[in-house]
C-alpha cells in the first residue's frame, strides 16, 4: 500500500544561508559533502531564486547514497536549514508534502513550481 518508492530517481539538499556566518558554515558543509559523498555541487545562489526564499546552493545525490548523505547532514548542518526532497517528476508534490527538512521549515513560493 502507498506510493511507489522506485519512482524516485534521485535526491536534492538544498543548503541555505542569509549572511556572512551562515555562509562561511555553508562552505563547510560543501566541502563535507565533496569529501565524503557522491554527490553533485549545484552553483551558489546569493540570492533567492525559483521557489527558495533565501540564498542556497542545491546537493544533488542518488537514492542509494541517501543513507549516507542525511545522516551526515543531521549531525553536520551547522545550524543551518537544510530542505530534502525527492525527484519524482512532480515539483509541487516533492518540495511540500514529500520534502524532509533539517531546521527550520521555510516558506517555499508553490506558485513557482506550479508555473512550470
Amino acid at each position: 500500500m502507498g506510493e511507489e518508492t522506485s519512482r524516485i530517481t534521485g535526491f536534492h539538499a538544498h543548503i541555505y544561508f542569509d549572511d556572512p556566518a551562515s555562509r562561511d558554515a555553508a562552505t563547510q558543509v560543501r566541502s563535507g559533502l565533496a569529501a565524503n559523498f557522491d554527490v553533485r555541487l549545484g552553483r551558489w545562489h546569493e540570492q533567492p531564486i525559483g521557489p527558495h526564499p533565501k540564498a542556497m546552493y542545491q546537493v544533488a545525490f542518488s537514492p542509494n547514497e541517501f543513507s549516507h548523505v542525511v545522516p551526515w547532514l543531521m549531525l553536520n548542518r551547522q545550524g543551518l536549514d537544510i530542505l530534502i526532497h525527492p525527484e519524482t517528476g512532480n515539483d509541487v508534490e516533492d518540495h511540500t508534502s514529500h520534502a524532509l527538512w533539517l531546521g527550520q521549515k521555510l516558506e517555499l513560493n508553490i506558485e513557482f513550481l506550479r508555473q512550470l
